[in-house]
């Protein structure tokens, strides 16, 4: 009996163990004028805070090895969702300012903001040209998050 509850305490250590692999992730975050963005809030799962970057921008966070999509949540700053590389330990984010758009529809309005989020990749690169970056491409993709989205009829 003895015996029988040593192996199943191993067992369950051990099995835990693999249920709470983290892994860790760095990078720096700015926005598309090439200004360091300080307390950036990070999410993962939507809801879940797990953790902010410093005052020059960088951050360091650990997360489920599972886990693929980033929030960045700042105010003033677009909500910016991310899909990891499996790969993907150093992530270097452009993030776009809030604008504010009077008496346009939500179809202009995304139509501008699509035209910003086209030059992200282009800014990242400026950003490495100048040093703020250490990557000259990103290891993740970025998802447009539109305000307007059209109904099925």
């Amino acid at each position: 009996m003895r015996k029988i509850v040593i192996i199943y305490i191993t067992l369950c250590v051990s099995l835990g163990g693999l249920c709470s692999q983290n892994k860790t992730i760095k990078g720096r975050v700015i926005d598309n004028y090439l200004e360091t963005l300080p307390y950036v809030t990070i999410l993962i799962n939507d809801t879940i805070v797990v953790g902010r970057t410093d005052l020059n921008g960088f951050f360091q966070i650990s997360i489920p090895v599972f886990e693929k999509n980033i929030l960045f949540r700042d105010i003033g700053i677009e909500l910016t969702s991310i899909e990891l590389a499996d790969e993907c330990n150093e992530v270097e984010v452009v993030m776009m300012l809030d604008g504010t758009y009077d008496f346009m529809s939500f179809k202009k309005i995304d139509k501008l903001r699509m035209k910003e989020f086209e030059k992200l990749p282009e800014i990242h690169k400026k950003a490495f040209d100048k040093g703020i970056f250490k990557t000259d491409n990103a290891c993740y993709t970025q998802a447009f998050i539109p305000l307007y989205k059209k109904t099925q009829k």
